[in-house]
């Protein structure tokens, strides 16, 4: 998967815009950053609960891994763009945002 790969399941999603924080590309509902890119946008995060990112960890280990201390304990995942596909990353994705939106476009975006 290329960043752009992913940039274009994140946009697909309900509501959803792209705007830049710390200089690298973020996605965001309801103003909300649920998902973003590394700044080389080698790399992707999700914003999982913990148990999200523990399934998603056991699943598929070579695909994402938690981010170090607080943050990451937290459900800040990462994702190796270049091990995932769109079949692996579109169910965390869609979680991460149903995590993050307002309630009242939670059913815009029905769980996989």
């Amino acid at each position: 998967m290329t960043a752009d790969d992913f940039r274009r399941l994140a946009l697909g999603l309900p509501e959803t815009t792209e705007a830049e924080h710390q200089g690298h590309p973020d996605f965001r509902v309801g103003d909300k950053v649920f998902a973003s890119l590394g700044p080389r946008e080698e790399w992707g995060m999700l914003r999982l609960t913990p148990s999200q990112q523990a399934s998603a960890i056991e699943v598929h280990p070579r695909v994402f891994e938690p981010f170090n201390g607080a943050w990451g304990a937290r459900g800040a995942t990462k994702i190796a763009l270049e091990a995932a596909t769109e079949s692996i990353i579109r169910p965390p994705l869609a979680a991460a945002w149903r995590n993050t939106a307002p309630k009242q476009l939670l059913p815009l975006c029905p769980e996989e």
